[in-house]
């Protein structure tokens, strides 16, 4: 019974975590449009962006913790890591300045979040 009870802990984790990753990346997009209109537009996204790289941190740590100790699939392991590369081209894109590539990525990690926190 106390196992069951620690898994759904576990478990509850890896989803707010997801769901925090997923608010994150929500809110890079409305500071990137607060880029073209406000002269704090470019602080806000900086800020965000770090954030939004320790969200997708935490998530790897929530899906190791699920894993690991549970015994629980390998897969949203593998999911996070996944996240947390994507997440670190998107910083190398926004500090190159290539939104070409930045803004279809940022979509993509928002659809792919929004999935994962689906799966959940």
């Amino acid at each position: 019974m106390a196992t069951q009870a620690t898994a759904q802990h576990r478990l509850s984790f890896l989803r707010i975590a997801i769901a925090l990753q997923t608010l994150t990346i929500f809110l890079q997009a409305v500071s990137a449009g607060l880029l073209l209109t406000a002269s704090y537009g470019e602080t806000l996204h900086s800020v965000g962006a770090r954030v939004m790289y320790g969200a997708s941190m935490l998530y790897v740590l929530a899906a190791v913790l699920a894993w690991k100790p549970g015994g629980g699939p390998l897969r949203p392991v593998r999911h996070a890591c996944g996240f947390l590369v994507l997440a670190s081209v998107q910083v190398v894109l926004g500090i190159a300045h290539v939104p070409s590539v930045h803004l279809p990525l940022g979509v993509l990690m928002f659809g792919l979040s929004v999935l994962a926190l689906a799966w959940r």
